[in-house]
């Protein structure tokens, strides 16, 4: 199958052999046998330097090859729910210790976290939800008495649920991991879960009074300029592109209803450079030192040992070996489970953003993004 690569754009800061080597990049993860297109877009913290290009099937039947066209981001929307917590946090719409209890009612919250007979529920504050470490099982994973969603989900079997589904499966089909843990102490067991996520869009609608997706045009969305990103609920801005389609491997699949039950968003590359750079700076926030909450804590994920976690954030150490000049890296940021990925590489000064939009693709933003770090450090240098 032949591949057509298209480029948006390519500053005069960004060197020709940077945007030839990205070019080969995009144009070689196209052509492997288990993907179908990728977009990726690179910039420098100071937006001075910027690449974008796509790659996939010269000929489809879907949208065509466009670095600037729609996806489904999937857990990247941690990030903006992270955001919008912290924004609450700061207008005392909430409190960062309340107890989850304290938030939502009790036919929500009753027996959602029980181990050792006891209901250690109470004991969940918002800030466990943000770091992963409540001990809550992820309603993703496996449960008794049927398939995990991961599953259906990689087979592309399309599938739907309520946040009550989310609250009886978590209350009677999984179990909690570990006690939540002491927030005081040095480091904690933290273990990702998408249910502590769904609890916190409900605590924010609690506790502002308003809809998720209106919370994200109101106050992301709209104030920083992402002309491109909605919500699954609401309607597509004018002019949008359609959205690119997940795919397993080379097929395309429906997952209409995973896509809007899951409350993850659609955004292109070029919006989330602009949030991404936006969060780095703390200018969502009224005090631009509460990004600094973010990464409060670093955290090892105990089912995804190579990532710490923070709030909504994740950090990944880039191997000396595979780094750059040798010199020790890290990336900050979120991926999801589809492929996509938005990340910081702080000592390198630069952002990365993109998607493979595959239903079983967790590992391939690191290793793209190590790459894309090479070529970057290679030609352009720290910003």
């Amino acid at each position: 199958m032949s591949t057509s690569v298209r480029v948006a754009k390519s500053t005069d800061a960004v060197p020709e052999r940077v945007h030839a080597q990205l070019r080969n990049l995009v144009e070689g993860l196209a052509s492997r046998r288990r993907l179908h297109h990728v977009n990726l877009a690179v910039a420098s913290a100071d937006g001075g330097a910027h690449w974008a290009g796509a790659a996939g099937p010269e000929r489809g039947t879907g949208p065509a090859v466009d670095p600037e066209a729609p996806f489904f981001i999937a857990s990247i929307t941690k990030r903006f729910i992270a955001a919008l917590v912290l924004q609450a946090h700061e207008r005392g719409e909430l409190d960062l210790d309340a107890s989850v209890s304290a938030c939502l009612p009790a036919s929500v919250t009753t027996g959602l976290h029980v181990r050792g007979g006891v209901d250690r529920t109470p004991q969940i504050t918002i800030r466990h939800l943000a770091s992963h470490t409540s001990g809550l099982p992820d309603f993703f994973e496996r449960r008794r008495g049927g398939t995990s969603l991961y599953r259906r989900l990689r087979a592309g079997q399309d599938t739907s649920w309520s946040f009550e589904d989310v609250v009886e499966i978590t209350r009677t089909q999984q179990r909690p991991h570990f006690d939540p843990q002491d927030l005081a102490a040095r480091s904690q067991l933290a273990r990702y879960s998408d249910t502590g996520f769904q609890l916190l869009i409900r605590i924010l609608e609690e506790a502002t009074s308003t809809p998720f997706p209106t919370l994200i045009a109101d106050r992301i969305a709209s104030p920083l300029g992402l002309t491109r990103t909605w919500h699954p609920a609401s309607e597509p801005p004018a002019g949008a592109a359609p959205a690119l389609p997940l795919h397993a491997g080379r097929r395309p699949v429906a997952v209409d209803g995973v896509i809007a039950s899951s409350n993850d968003l659609f955004s292109t590359t070029r919006d989330l450079l602009a949030f991404e750079r936006a969060l780095v700076a703390g200018t969502p926030f009224r005090d631009p030192a509460t990004r600094h909450l973010l990464t409060e804590r670093r955290n090892r994920l105990r089912n995804i040992p190579v990532l710490r976690y923070g709030l909504g954030t994740m950090t990944f150490s880039v191997n000396r070996l595979a780094a750059p000049g040798r010199e020790p890296l890290t990336l900050v940021g979120h991926s999801g489970s589809t492929g996509t990925w938005l990340f910081t590489c702080p000592e390198l000064g630069v952002h990365v953003a993109g998607t493979v939009d595959q239903t079983q693709a967790q590992s391939l933003p690191f290793r793209v993004m190590v790459r894309c770090l090479r070529i970057w450090a290679g030609g352009v240098g720290p910003s």
